[in-house]
Protein backbone atom coordinates (compact mmCIF):
# COMPACT_ATOMS: atom_id res chain seq x y z
CA UNK A 1 0.00 0.00 0.00
CA UNK A 2 1.08 2.81 -0.67
CA UNK A 3 0.71 6.81 1.45
CA UNK A 4 -1.37 8.76 0.37
CA UNK A 5 -0.89 10.84 -2.83
CA UNK A 6 2.25 13.10 -3.04
CA UNK A 7 0.35 16.23 -4.08
CA UNK A 8 2.54 19.87 -3.41
CA UNK A 9 -0.18 20.85 -0.54
CA UNK A 10 0.51 17.74 1.21
CA UNK A 11 3.92 19.16 2.00
CA UNK A 12 2.78 22.08 3.73
CA UNK A 13 3.79 21.45 7.38
CA UNK A 14 6.01 19.15 6.20
CA UNK A 15 10.14 19.11 6.21
CA UNK A 16 11.31 18.78 3.06
CA UNK A 17 14.28 18.88 1.09
CA UNK A 18 15.18 18.32 -2.29
CA UNK A 19 18.21 16.35 -3.76
CA UNK A 20 19.57 17.14 -7.31
CA UNK A 21 20.13 19.98 -9.21
CA UNK A 22 19.35 19.16 -12.88
CA UNK A 23 16.53 20.55 -14.66
CA UNK A 24 14.00 18.27 -12.84
CA UNK A 25 15.49 19.81 -9.32
CA UNK A 26 15.25 23.05 -10.49
CA UNK A 27 11.29 22.30 -11.63
CA UNK A 28 10.55 21.21 -8.12
CA UNK A 29 12.42 24.23 -6.83
CA UNK A 30 10.01 26.48 -8.85
CA UNK A 31 7.23 24.47 -8.32
CA UNK A 32 7.85 24.56 -4.22
CA UNK A 33 8.91 28.21 -4.09
CA UNK A 34 5.83 28.93 -6.19
CA UNK A 35 3.36 27.31 -3.49
CA UNK A 36 5.20 28.27 -0.74
CA UNK A 37 5.26 32.07 -2.04
CA UNK A 38 0.96 31.56 -2.72
CA UNK A 39 0.66 30.70 0.67
CA UNK A 40 -0.55 27.42 -0.28
CA UNK A 41 -1.80 25.15 2.47
CA UNK A 42 -2.75 21.46 2.71
CA UNK A 43 -6.65 22.89 3.09
CA UNK A 44 -7.12 21.38 6.71
CA UNK A 45 -4.95 22.31 8.99
CA UNK A 46 -3.85 25.13 7.56
CA UNK A 47 0.01 24.41 7.73
CA UNK A 48 2.54 26.63 5.95
CA UNK A 49 5.62 25.59 3.95
CA UNK A 50 8.66 26.29 5.91
CA UNK A 51 10.50 29.06 5.62
CA UNK A 52 13.84 27.23 4.32
CA UNK A 53 14.33 24.18 1.72
CA UNK A 54 17.13 22.36 1.57
CA UNK A 55 18.43 21.23 -1.62
CA UNK A 56 21.52 18.04 -1.88
CA UNK A 57 23.74 18.74 -4.89
CA UNK A 58 26.98 18.63 -6.13
CA UNK A 59 29.76 21.88 -5.18
CA UNK A 60 29.40 22.61 -8.57
CA UNK A 61 25.87 23.04 -8.71
CA UNK A 62 26.12 24.51 -5.44
CA UNK A 63 27.41 27.59 -6.81
CA UNK A 64 24.34 28.08 -9.24
CA UNK A 65 21.75 27.66 -5.99
CA UNK A 66 23.55 30.09 -4.51
CA UNK A 67 23.51 32.53 -7.39
CA UNK A 68 19.49 32.58 -7.40
CA UNK A 69 19.82 34.27 -3.65
CA UNK A 70 16.90 32.69 -2.58
CA UNK A 71 17.17 33.39 1.73
CA UNK A 72 15.17 30.45 1.68
CA UNK A 73 17.49 28.12 -0.06
CA UNK A 74 19.77 25.99 2.71
CA UNK A 75 22.87 24.45 0.42
CA UNK A 76 24.33 20.79 1.09
CA UNK A 77 27.01 18.91 -0.62
CA UNK A 78 27.03 15.71 1.34
CA UNK A 79 23.56 13.98 1.48
CA UNK A 80 24.62 11.18 4.28
CA UNK A 81 22.07 8.85 5.35
CA UNK A 82 21.86 10.92 8.78
CA UNK A 83 20.96 14.08 6.91
CA UNK A 84 18.56 12.66 4.57
CA UNK A 85 16.75 11.15 7.68
CA UNK A 86 16.12 14.66 9.11
CA UNK A 87 13.41 15.72 6.56
CA UNK A 88 9.86 14.00 6.06
CA UNK A 89 10.28 14.15 2.38
CA UNK A 90 12.90 13.91 0.21
CA UNK A 91 11.91 14.95 -3.69
CA UNK A 92 14.91 13.60 -5.85
CA UNK A 93 15.48 13.79 -9.41
CA UNK A 94 15.28 11.19 -11.51
CA UNK A 95 19.15 10.03 -12.20
CA UNK A 96 19.58 9.65 -8.21
CA UNK A 97 19.07 5.98 -7.50
CA UNK A 98 17.00 5.07 -4.28
CA UNK A 99 18.55 1.63 -3.90
CA UNK A 100 21.92 3.98 -2.59
CA UNK A 101 22.66 2.99 0.76
CA UNK A 102 22.18 6.41 1.99
CA UNK A 103 18.87 6.59 0.78
CA UNK A 104 17.89 3.27 1.79
CA UNK A 105 18.93 3.84 5.41
CA UNK A 106 16.90 7.03 5.41
CA UNK A 107 14.01 5.14 4.23
CA UNK A 108 14.23 2.82 6.71
CA UNK A 109 13.91 6.15 9.25
CA UNK A 110 10.56 7.30 7.37
CA UNK A 111 11.87 9.32 5.34
CA UNK A 112 9.69 9.46 2.35
CA UNK A 113 11.59 9.55 -1.55
CA UNK A 114 9.35 10.19 -4.49
CA UNK A 115 9.84 12.55 -7.67
CA UNK A 116 8.89 15.44 -9.78
CA UNK A 117 6.57 12.73 -11.81
CA UNK A 118 4.44 11.57 -9.02
CA UNK A 119 3.80 15.40 -7.72
CA UNK A 120 2.51 16.31 -11.30
CA UNK A 121 -0.12 13.19 -11.69
CA UNK A 122 -1.17 14.63 -7.62
CA UNK A 123 -1.96 17.58 -9.05
CA UNK A 124 -3.94 16.44 -12.82
CA UNK A 125 -5.89 13.51 -10.94
CA UNK A 126 -8.56 13.98 -14.19
CA UNK A 127 -5.68 14.90 -16.74
CA UNK A 128 -6.30 12.35 -19.98
CA UNK A 129 -2.57 10.79 -19.56
CA UNK A 130 -0.63 8.34 -22.22
CA UNK A 131 2.57 6.93 -20.57
CA UNK A 132 4.85 5.76 -22.61
CA UNK A 133 8.04 3.51 -21.97
CA UNK A 134 10.25 1.03 -22.92
CA UNK A 135 13.97 0.02 -22.74
CA UNK A 136 14.06 1.40 -25.99
CA UNK A 137 11.88 3.28 -28.94
CA UNK A 138 10.31 5.68 -26.22
CA UNK A 139 10.98 9.04 -27.50
CA UNK A 140 10.03 8.28 -31.09
CA UNK A 141 7.03 6.94 -29.88
CA UNK A 142 5.92 9.49 -27.32
CA UNK A 143 7.14 12.08 -30.34
CA UNK A 144 5.25 10.32 -33.20
CA UNK A 145 2.13 10.05 -30.55
CA UNK A 146 2.30 13.41 -29.80
CA UNK A 147 2.53 14.25 -33.60
CA UNK A 148 -0.15 12.05 -34.69
CA UNK A 149 -2.85 13.35 -31.93
CA UNK A 150 -2.10 17.29 -32.89
CA UNK A 151 -2.65 15.94 -36.32
CA UNK A 152 -6.27 15.10 -35.31
CA UNK A 153 -6.23 18.33 -33.80
CA UNK A 154 -6.25 17.85 -30.09
CA UNK A 155 -4.08 20.29 -27.94
CA UNK A 156 -1.29 17.89 -26.59
CA UNK A 157 1.49 18.13 -24.94
CA UNK A 158 4.90 16.16 -24.88
CA UNK A 159 6.66 16.19 -21.63
CA UNK A 160 9.01 13.75 -19.33
CA UNK A 161 12.23 11.89 -20.04
CA UNK A 162 11.84 13.00 -23.84
CA UNK A 163 13.15 16.46 -22.49
CA UNK A 164 11.07 18.40 -20.11
CA UNK A 165 9.67 17.89 -16.76
CA UNK A 166 6.21 17.69 -16.04
CA UNK A 167 7.01 20.06 -12.99
CA UNK A 168 7.72 22.56 -16.12
CA UNK A 169 4.24 22.33 -17.04
CA UNK A 170 2.23 22.48 -13.98
CA UNK A 171 -0.40 24.86 -15.04
CA UNK A 172 -0.40 23.61 -18.71
CA UNK A 173 -3.88 22.56 -20.06
CA UNK A 174 -3.78 19.58 -22.80
CA UNK A 175 -6.49 17.41 -23.78
CA UNK A 176 -3.89 14.49 -23.74
CA UNK A 177 -0.62 14.43 -22.10
CA UNK A 178 2.01 12.08 -23.57
CA UNK A 179 4.16 11.54 -20.90
CA UNK A 180 7.53 9.48 -21.91
CA UNK A 181 8.54 7.62 -18.77
CA UNK A 182 12.11 6.42 -17.40
CA UNK A 183 12.69 2.90 -15.78
CA UNK A 184 13.91 5.94 -12.91
CA UNK A 185 9.79 7.41 -12.99
CA UNK A 186 7.41 4.60 -13.48
CA UNK A 187 7.40 3.58 -10.14
CA UNK A 188 6.80 7.22 -9.27
CA UNK A 189 3.13 7.10 -11.24
CA UNK A 190 2.22 4.33 -9.06
CA UNK A 191 3.58 6.14 -6.25
CA UNK A 192 1.17 9.35 -7.37
CA UNK A 193 -2.38 6.72 -6.80
CA UNK A 194 -3.41 8.33 -10.07
CA UNK A 195 -4.21 5.80 -12.40
CA UNK A 196 -3.17 6.58 -16.48
CA UNK A 197 -5.25 6.55 -19.24
CA UNK A 198 -3.19 4.30 -21.66
CA UNK A 199 0.11 3.12 -21.16
CA UNK A 200 2.30 2.06 -23.53
CA UNK A 201 5.36 -0.41 -23.11
CA UNK A 202 7.39 -0.66 -26.43
CA UNK A 203 10.22 -3.60 -25.18
CA UNK A 204 12.19 -5.01 -22.09
CA UNK A 205 15.71 -5.92 -21.94
CA UNK A 206 18.73 -4.99 -19.59
CA UNK A 207 19.97 -1.48 -19.22
CA UNK A 208 20.85 0.67 -16.47
CA UNK A 209 21.86 -2.11 -14.14
CA UNK A 210 23.93 0.63 -11.99
CA UNK A 211 20.92 2.35 -10.91
CA UNK A 212 18.64 -0.60 -10.16
CA UNK A 213 21.28 -2.73 -8.64
CA UNK A 214 20.33 -6.20 -10.89
CA UNK A 215 18.46 -6.64 -14.18
CA UNK A 216 14.90 -8.65 -11.81
CA UNK A 217 14.74 -4.85 -10.18
CA UNK A 218 15.65 -3.31 -13.68
CA UNK A 219 12.61 -5.14 -15.27
CA UNK A 220 9.96 -4.93 -11.78
CA UNK A 221 10.81 -0.87 -11.79
CA UNK A 222 10.17 -1.11 -15.37
CA UNK A 223 6.76 -2.93 -15.36
CA UNK A 224 5.59 -1.07 -12.37
CA UNK A 225 3.91 1.43 -14.65
CA UNK A 226 1.67 -1.82 -15.55
CA UNK A 227 1.62 -3.52 -12.51
CA UNK A 228 1.18 -1.12 -10.09
CA UNK A 229 0.05 1.94 -11.59
CA UNK A 230 -2.79 -0.10 -12.76
CA UNK A 231 -3.68 2.06 -16.05
CA UNK A 232 -6.75 1.55 -17.58
CA UNK A 233 -5.73 0.52 -21.02
CA UNK A 234 -2.39 -1.04 -21.53
CA UNK A 235 -0.49 -1.03 -24.68
CA UNK A 236 2.04 -4.01 -25.42
CA UNK A 237 4.68 -5.53 -27.94
CA UNK A 238 3.65 -9.13 -28.85
CA UNK A 239 6.91 -9.64 -29.60
CA UNK A 240 8.48 -9.03 -26.17
CA UNK A 241 8.59 -12.06 -24.12
CA UNK A 242 8.68 -10.70 -20.66
CA UNK A 243 5.64 -8.24 -21.74
CA UNK A 244 3.75 -11.45 -23.15
CA UNK A 245 3.84 -13.72 -19.97
CA UNK A 246 2.22 -10.84 -17.94
CA UNK A 247 -1.17 -10.85 -16.56
CA UNK A 248 -3.00 -7.48 -15.83
CA UNK A 249 -6.47 -8.08 -14.59
CA UNK A 250 -6.93 -4.65 -13.41
CA UNK A 251 -6.09 -3.24 -17.19
CA UNK A 252 -7.90 -3.80 -20.95
CA UNK A 253 -4.58 -4.82 -22.94
CA UNK A 254 -4.23 -3.98 -26.34
CA UNK A 255 -1.54 -6.43 -28.16
CA UNK A 256 0.63 -4.58 -31.13
CA UNK A 257 2.50 -6.37 -33.17
CA UNK A 258 0.39 -9.17 -33.85
CA UNK A 259 -2.00 -10.44 -36.64
CA UNK A 260 -5.66 -9.42 -34.46
CA UNK A 261 -4.27 -5.72 -34.04
CA UNK A 262 -1.72 -3.55 -35.60
CA UNK A 263 1.00 -5.31 -36.70
CA UNK A 264 3.69 -5.35 -40.28
CA UNK A 265 3.81 -7.83 -43.37
CA UNK A 266 7.04 -6.70 -44.85
CA UNK A 267 6.88 -2.66 -45.35
CA UNK A 268 2.64 -2.55 -45.16
CA UNK A 269 0.91 -1.67 -42.10
CA UNK A 270 -1.84 -3.51 -41.33
CA UNK A 271 -4.73 -3.34 -38.66
CA UNK A 272 -6.45 -7.03 -38.40
CA UNK A 273 -6.81 -8.36 -41.57
CA UNK A 274 -7.28 -4.99 -43.39
CA UNK A 275 -3.63 -2.64 -44.74
CA UNK A 276 -3.26 0.63 -43.93
CA UNK A 277 -0.51 2.10 -44.68
CA UNK A 278 2.77 1.73 -47.36
CA UNK A 279 5.67 2.43 -44.39
CA UNK A 280 8.65 2.33 -46.83
CA UNK A 281 8.37 6.12 -47.00
CA UNK A 282 7.96 6.78 -43.24
CA UNK A 283 10.62 9.28 -42.37
CA UNK A 284 12.10 7.52 -39.57
CA UNK A 285 15.03 4.38 -40.10
CA UNK A 286 14.47 1.20 -39.25
CA UNK A 287 11.72 -1.89 -38.85
CA UNK A 288 11.76 -1.36 -35.05
CA UNK A 289 10.56 2.39 -35.94
CA UNK A 290 7.68 0.92 -37.93
CA UNK A 291 6.74 -1.54 -34.90
CA UNK A 292 7.02 1.70 -32.62
CA UNK A 293 4.25 3.13 -35.04
CA UNK A 294 2.39 0.08 -34.74
CA UNK A 295 2.49 1.08 -30.73
CA UNK A 296 1.80 4.44 -31.57
CA UNK A 297 -1.78 3.55 -33.44
CA UNK A 298 -2.55 1.28 -30.73
CA UNK A 299 -3.06 4.06 -28.40
CA UNK A 300 -4.39 6.09 -30.43
CA UNK A 301 -7.27 3.44 -30.74
CA UNK A 302 -7.22 3.48 -27.09
CA UNK A 303 -7.94 6.72 -26.68
CA UNK A 304 -11.53 6.00 -29.12
CA UNK A 305 -10.10 8.23 -32.35
CA UNK A 306 -10.19 7.42 -36.10
CA UNK A 307 -7.18 5.48 -36.35
CA UNK A 308 -6.79 4.64 -39.72
CA UNK A 309 -7.69 7.94 -40.80
CA UNK A 310 -5.16 9.61 -38.94
CA UNK A 311 -2.31 7.19 -39.84
CA UNK A 312 -1.10 8.63 -42.30
CA UNK A 313 0.15 11.25 -40.44
CA UNK A 314 2.93 9.45 -39.55
CA UNK A 315 4.50 10.48 -42.99
CA UNK A 316 4.85 14.11 -42.00
CA UNK A 317 6.69 13.02 -39.01
CA UNK A 318 10.00 14.91 -38.04
CA UNK A 319 12.85 12.47 -37.11
CA UNK A 320 14.33 13.10 -33.31
CA UNK A 321 18.08 13.52 -32.86
CA UNK A 322 20.83 11.18 -31.98
CA UNK A 323 18.54 8.75 -33.04
CA UNK A 324 20.01 6.72 -36.55
CA UNK A 325 20.08 10.81 -37.53
CA UNK A 326 22.05 10.86 -41.22
CA UNK A 327 24.32 14.00 -40.72
CA UNK A 328 25.41 13.44 -44.20
CA UNK A 329 28.37 12.39 -46.54
CA UNK A 330 31.63 13.64 -46.75
CA UNK A 331 34.41 12.82 -48.93
CA UNK A 332 32.76 9.70 -49.42
CA UNK A 333 32.02 8.93 -46.01
CA UNK A 334 28.28 8.77 -44.75
CA UNK A 335 28.04 9.87 -41.09
CA UNK A 336 25.29 8.42 -38.70
CA UNK A 337 24.95 9.66 -35.08
CA UNK A 338 22.88 7.06 -33.07
CA UNK A 339 24.39 8.45 -29.53
CA UNK A 340 21.00 7.66 -27.92
CA UNK A 341 22.16 3.82 -27.91
CA UNK A 342 23.27 2.75 -24.36
CA UNK A 343 22.63 -1.24 -24.92
CA UNK A 344 24.35 -3.73 -27.20
CA UNK A 345 21.09 -4.58 -28.35
CA UNK A 346 20.29 -1.05 -29.74
CA UNK A 347 23.76 -1.24 -31.39
CA UNK A 348 23.04 -4.59 -33.19
CA UNK A 349 19.15 -2.98 -34.13
CA UNK A 350 22.06 -0.03 -35.89
CA UNK A 351 24.34 -2.42 -37.94
CA UNK A 352 20.90 -4.62 -38.97
CA UNK A 353 19.69 -1.10 -40.76
CA UNK A 354 22.87 -1.08 -42.79
CA UNK A 355 23.65 -4.45 -43.80
CA UNK A 356 24.96 -4.58 -46.88
CA UNK A 357 27.03 -1.73 -46.29
CA UNK A 358 30.22 -1.09 -45.67
CA UNK A 359 30.39 0.08 -42.41
CA UNK A 360 32.48 1.00 -39.47
CA UNK A 361 30.58 1.06 -35.49
CA UNK A 362 31.64 3.30 -33.18
CA UNK A 363 30.78 1.45 -29.22
CA UNK A 364 31.71 1.70 -25.61
CA UNK A 365 31.44 4.43 -23.24
CA UNK A 366 30.23 3.54 -19.37
CA UNK A 367 30.32 0.64 -18.06
CA UNK A 368 26.87 -0.66 -16.49
CA UNK A 369 28.05 -3.99 -16.77
CA UNK A 370 25.88 -5.49 -19.56
CA UNK A 371 26.67 -8.39 -21.16
CA UNK A 372 28.67 -7.73 -24.78
CA UNK A 373 28.43 -11.75 -26.00
CA UNK A 374 25.06 -11.39 -27.62
CA UNK A 375 26.56 -8.71 -29.88
CA UNK A 376 29.64 -10.44 -30.35
CA UNK A 377 27.51 -13.82 -31.67
CA UNK A 378 25.92 -11.38 -34.27
CA UNK A 379 28.90 -9.52 -35.60
CA UNK A 380 30.60 -12.63 -35.62
CA UNK A 381 28.06 -14.05 -37.94
CA UNK A 382 27.21 -10.79 -40.04
CA UNK A 383 30.78 -8.69 -39.53
CA UNK A 384 30.92 -5.12 -40.09
CA UNK A 385 33.94 -3.25 -41.99
CA UNK A 386 35.18 -2.61 -38.65
CA UNK A 387 34.31 -1.97 -34.83
CA UNK A 388 36.14 0.68 -32.48
CA UNK A 389 35.83 0.68 -29.08
CA UNK A 390 35.93 3.27 -26.88
CA UNK A 391 34.84 4.47 -23.22
CA UNK A 392 35.13 2.86 -19.37
CA UNK A 393 33.95 -0.07 -20.91
CA UNK A 394 35.93 0.05 -24.58
CA UNK A 395 38.80 -2.64 -22.94
CA UNK A 396 36.07 -4.96 -21.95
CA UNK A 397 34.62 -4.80 -25.26
CA UNK A 398 37.42 -5.36 -27.29
CA UNK A 399 39.51 -8.14 -25.33
CA UNK A 400 35.58 -9.90 -26.27
CA UNK A 401 36.24 -9.23 -29.37
CA UNK A 402 39.75 -9.70 -30.44
CA UNK A 403 40.06 -13.45 -30.30
CA UNK A 404 37.68 -13.69 -33.17
CA UNK A 405 37.97 -10.44 -35.18
CA UNK A 406 40.36 -12.05 -37.60
CA UNK A 407 38.32 -15.38 -37.75
CA UNK A 408 35.08 -13.19 -38.73
CA UNK A 409 36.89 -10.80 -40.93
CA UNK A 410 36.54 -7.29 -39.39
CA UNK A 411 39.00 -5.11 -38.27
CA UNK A 412 38.97 -4.31 -34.80
CA UNK A 413 40.35 -1.10 -33.32
CA UNK A 414 40.59 0.40 -29.69
CA UNK A 415 40.45 4.58 -29.39
CA UNK A 416 41.00 6.68 -26.14
CA UNK A 417 38.30 8.92 -26.96
CA UNK A 418 35.54 9.90 -29.66
CA UNK A 419 38.15 11.55 -31.88
CA UNK A 420 40.73 9.10 -32.05
CA UNK A 421 37.73 6.84 -32.95
CA UNK A 422 35.78 8.49 -35.86
CA UNK A 423 39.36 8.86 -37.38
CA UNK A 424 40.33 4.77 -36.86
CA UNK A 425 37.07 4.65 -38.82
CA UNK A 426 37.75 6.60 -41.44
CA UNK A 427 40.79 4.89 -42.05
CA UNK A 428 39.06 1.41 -41.74
CA UNK A 429 36.81 2.07 -44.43
CA UNK A 430 39.33 3.75 -47.14
CA UNK A 431 37.01 6.49 -48.58
CA UNK A 432 33.41 4.75 -48.71
CA UNK A 433 31.05 3.76 -46.36
CA UNK A 434 29.17 4.28 -43.18
CA UNK A 435 30.73 6.01 -40.08
CA UNK A 436 28.24 4.70 -37.44
CA UNK A 437 28.39 6.27 -33.64
CA UNK A 438 26.34 3.39 -32.19
CA UNK A 439 27.76 3.38 -28.68
CA UNK A 440 25.42 0.60 -27.08
CA UNK A 441 26.37 2.53 -23.76
CA UNK A 442 25.86 5.38 -21.80
CA UNK A 443 28.23 9.19 -22.28
CA UNK A 444 28.80 9.35 -18.03
CA UNK A 445 32.42 9.68 -17.41
CA UNK A 446 33.50 11.37 -21.33
CA UNK A 447 30.05 13.68 -21.41
CA UNK A 448 27.48 14.96 -19.64
CA UNK A 449 24.77 13.37 -21.76
CA UNK A 450 24.53 11.34 -24.93
CA UNK A 451 23.36 14.75 -26.33
CA UNK A 452 26.79 16.21 -26.04
CA UNK A 453 28.30 13.11 -27.35
CA UNK A 454 25.69 13.22 -30.79
CA UNK A 455 27.54 16.83 -30.96
CA UNK A 456 30.56 16.29 -30.53
CA UNK A 457 30.78 13.83 -33.04
CA UNK A 458 28.99 15.92 -35.82
CA UNK A 459 31.81 18.62 -34.91
CA UNK A 460 34.13 15.91 -35.62
CA UNK A 461 32.54 14.81 -38.68
CA UNK A 462 32.37 18.30 -40.04
CA UNK A 463 28.61 19.22 -39.31
CA UNK A 464 27.03 21.96 -37.37
CA UNK A 465 25.67 20.72 -34.23
CA UNK A 466 23.17 23.30 -33.97
CA UNK A 467 21.83 21.65 -36.94
CA UNK A 468 21.20 18.88 -35.57
CA UNK A 469 20.18 18.97 -32.00
CA UNK A 470 16.28 20.58 -31.47
CA UNK A 471 13.81 17.94 -30.74
CA UNK A 472 10.42 18.98 -32.45
CA UNK A 473 7.08 18.81 -30.67
CA UNK A 474 8.20 19.18 -26.75
CA UNK A 475 5.34 21.57 -24.70
CA UNK A 476 2.01 21.95 -25.39
CA UNK A 477 0.69 23.01 -28.62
Amino acid sequence: MHASPPSIASLAGQRVALWGWGREGRAAYAALRDARESGMGDGESGERFPARLTVFCTAAEAEEVRALADDALVVETEASAERLSAFDVVVKSPGISPYRPEAVAAASQGTRFIGGTALWFAQHPEARTICVTGTKGKSTTSALLAHILRAAGHRTALAGNIGQPLLELLDGEAAFWVIELSSYQTRDVATSGVRPDVAVVTNVFPEHLDWHGSEARYVADKLALLTEAHPRVAVLNADDATLSALALPDSDVRWFGRADGWHLRGDALWRGDEAVLDTSELPVPGRHNRGNLCAVLAAVEALGLDTQALARHALTFRPLPHRLQSLGTREGITYVNDSISTTPHASLAALELFAGRRVAILVGGHDRGLDWQPFADAVAARPPVAIVTMGQNGPRIHALLGGMAGRAGFALGEAAELGDAVAQAKTRLGGEGVVLLSPGAPSFGMYRDYVERGRHFAVLAGFDPEAIAAIPGIGIF
